[in-house]
């Protein structure tokens, strides 16, 4: 059994859960290696205080989860057979008669599964697993830092192609088309969210849409983008100017970019969270563009590409080395763009290392 699922399985034994149904994609990854999305069918794995446990998952994927490396029992399922029965009965060979507390991921179950549990055990309650899973998940080991270092090197090529692509009458669907055959390339088989290019006036709306329109001088770009590697996630934005572009939008990256150096510099062991989101907003709010920063300084990354802890402004949490998360704070003005820069960064023993590393300096594409 792996270190993380001891630690989980001690989990539920000191908490006295009868057992715990894990059920999202990530923290089945997590916690067994295997990565799985099995659309509307049922995946979970089943940890028990006192006994092995087990994963549940389309029978057609039952070798995939061997060949990832899981190496206790799996309870493969047709689609025409009920997973829940036979979670009940793999449940009842393990001496799981009754149960008053079962341990789920509450926030994202759905509730038509919530009541197969319960169904299962008249009378039990479920509970909240998420704080548990998150706790273990927030510190990253040296294995998951290489990924992270590795996807985050892919979205600074994503970044160094779109800019490479950029052309008077280019579309933003042009470019992202680029972005992403050339990470195919790569090797690269998922983004991690839909790949972000926005022109000029549309730069201004934080998630804005792509579309047809066309790129012509004076415009800022915006690139948000990032890459799946070996099932984890990176996240990069830069803003470039295509032309001379005026004084105001100059000030506006210089003040974004002032006000990521700053949260950078913030991220050390010790930090208060939500300092970070102060330190820029501070800086932002200085320079006068206070109420066009809409948003959080940033969020946890790994597994998922926004995960625990959220870096908000009222987060008392208290960064650790092997953190990992984004500083991207943002400028947005209706009519004329916006400008955010983004960093995927990990607390070392004493300070900060960004692994993104495209340059943030105001490059002027002409």
């Amino acid at each position: 059994m792996s270190e993380r699922l001891q630690k989980f399985t001690q989990w539920v034994k000191e908490e006295n859960y009868a057992f715990s149904f894990v059920h999202t994609s990530a923290n089945v990854l997590y916690l067994t290696g295997f990565d799985c999305h099995p659309h509307e069918r049922v995946l979970g794995l089943v940890v028990l205080p006192d006994a092995d446990p087990f994963l549940v998952c389309p029978g057609m994927e039952v070798s995939q989860a061997r060949d990832a490396g899981w190496k206790h029992e799996i309870l493969g399922y047709s689609d025409s057979q009920n997973p829940w029965a036979m979670i009940q009965e793999k449940l009842n060979e393990r001496g799981v008669a009754k149960a008053e507390k079962i341990a789920a991921e509450t926030e994202t179950l759905p509730y038509a599964r919530g009541e197969k549990l319960l169904g299962m055990y008249p009378g039990a309650k479920l509970s909240a697993a998420e704080e548990a899973l998150n706790e273990l998940r927030l510190v990253k080991e040296e294995s998951e830092l290489e990924i992270l270092k590795r996807a985050a090197a892919l979205a600074d090529y994503g970044v160094e192609v779109g800019v490479s692509a950029l052309k008077e009458g280019v579309t933003e669907m042009d470019v992202i088309a680029k972005i992403e055959y050339e990470l195919k390339l790569k090797g690269v088989s998922a983004m991690s969210f839909s790949t972000m290019v926005l022109f000029g006036e549309k730069s201004g709306a934080p998630h804005g849409n792509p579309g047809l329109r066309k790129l012509k001088h004076g415009d800022l770009v915006l690139f948000d983008l990032g890459v799946v590697l070996d099932g984890y996630c990176s996240d990069i934005t830069r803003t470039v100017a295509f032309g001379d572009i005026d004084e105001k939008s100059k000030e506006i990256y210089e003040t974004v970019l002032a006000a990521q150096l700053a949260a950078l510099e913030a991220s050390k062991p010790g930090t208060r969270i939500g300092d970070l989101d102060l330190t820029a907003r501070k800086v932002i709010s200085d320079a006068g563009y206070g109420e066009h920063f809409p948003h959080r300084i940033g969020h946890g990354l790994g597994i998922d590409v926004h995960e625990f802890p959220s870096m908000s402004d009222n987060n008392d949490g208290i960064l650790k080395a092997g953190m990992v998360y984004t500083i991207e704070p943002g400028i947005y003005i209706d009519g004329l763009g916006g400008v955010r820069i983004e960093d995927d960064v990990v607390v070392t023993a004493d300070g900060y290392e960004t692994l993104t590393k495209y340059p943030k300096e105001l490059q002027i594409i002409k």
